[in-house]
């Protein structure tokens, strides 16, 4: 058995060619958590945007289109370019995005924009110390204790993935709901954030009557904001009401996008939800996927979301002092058996992408 010399510091024999791997490891991520402020200051600022399609552009000129000071546009030209986020042509002294680039930096409307991600970092950064306490006192970290940047950040984080396969995928795989939908039904999206997810439904099906829940007011006054600019306010409204108490019943489709993991009661949730269900509705629920075995999350994809559970979803449950505080990657099993006794004991895989699993649940 090795001794240890110090806290924590093996006396035994190690592998140095392994130490100097991990070694780079770390160092890489410590990298990219850096330039991932870099990348966020890119989306914020217009920067992406700016180079999108614009062809090989000087630093001058790059400082010119966005109104920025050149000395600091060149810097973080020269920091993307060592992230091979940008291109470089030494001989005329340019800069430029890939096309490919952009589709993923510089157009929130695209499917592939992942900017939005960046964004929370900031106030997830923020949080270190009363995360700090919180894994002392076992204490929660509570949603609106964030910063904006956190609030504003996933709602542009998820939208394009919702704008990409809500209407055309998740829905369709609902038995019965676009029909429905189409008729005209009524829908309760509970944990609704900003509401895109709202909003893209009511798009969609005109003659529908959605109504979003969110215990957070600011979000909610978002949505109401977002709603009003793309004339929906008829026959979409946001309330301020919590996942086990919001109003209303007879509902065909209750909706939870990515928010019943972060609910300290998550069966007294989907119990209120069973209730206000009208005969034959249908809850969707989406999920992270991710999965509750360790081993199977170490892919870029797990990697983030249990991370992102770390910081800020289990401390969300857990600031509610319920029942439950699953974290986003509890898995279908435990989700499953919280929804059988809420009493919605049909429950289906209806849909999976590599960000999300879409499940289709009923009486």
């Amino acid at each position: 058995m090795a001794t240890s010399t110090s806290a924590g510091a093996p006396s035994g024999a190690v592998d140095q060619e392994r130490v100097q791997q991990f070694l780079e490891k770390v160092i890489t991520d410590g990298g990219a958590a850096v330039a991932g402020l870099c990348t966020s200051l890119g989306d914020r600022l217009g920067l992406y945007t700016a180079m999108a399609g614009a062809g090989p552009l000087t630093s001058a000129r790059l400082a010119a289109r966005t109104g920025l000071v050149e000395r600091y546009v060149r810097e973080w030209l020269d920091a993307q370019v060592a992230g091979e986020y940008v291109t470089y042509a030494p001989g005329t002294d340019t800069y430029q995005l890939p096309d490919e680039h952009a589709a993923v930096l510089a157009d929130p409307d695209r499917s592939t924009y992942a900017a939005g991600f960046f964004t929370m970092l900031q106030a997830v950064y923020a949080t270190e110390d009363s995360l700090m306490d919180a894994f002392r006192t076992g204490e929660g970290v509570g949603w609106e204790e964030h910063g904006p940047a956190l609030f504003a950040g996933t709602a542009k984080f998820f939208r394009p993935g919702y704008t990409a396969a809500l209407v055309p995928e998740w829905l369709t795989s609902l038995d019965g709901v676009v029909e429905k939908l189409e008729r005209g039904a009524r829908v309760a999206d509970v944990g609704c954030g900003y509401g895109y997810s709202t909003t893209l439904m009511a798009r969609a099906f005109p003659r529908s009557y959605f109504r979003g829940f969110d215990f957070h007011r600011p979000s909610v006054e978002a949505a109401r904001g977002i709603a009003a600019e793309r004339g929906l306010a008829d026959r979409v409204s946001f309330e301020v009401a919590t996942a086990q108490d919001f109003p209303g019943e007879g509902f065909d489709l209750i909706t939870f996008f990515d928010c019943l993991h972060d609910i300290g009661d998550p069966g007294g949730a989907l119990r209120h939800a069973e209730q206000a269900l009208a005969d034959g509705g249908t809850c969707m629920i989406v999920e992270p996927n991710g999965s509750a075995n360790a081993q199977e999350n170490a892919n870029p994809v797990g990697r983030a979301l249990t991370a992102a559970s770390v910081a800020v979803c289990l401390p969300s449950a857990l600031a509610q002092h319920g029942p439950q505080a699953l974290g986003n990657h509890a898995g279908e099993e435990a989700m499953r058996k919280i929804a059988d006794d809420a009493g919605l004991h049909h429950w289906r895989l209806a849909a999976e992408s590599p960000v999300n699993r879409v499940y289709a649940v009923g009486r």
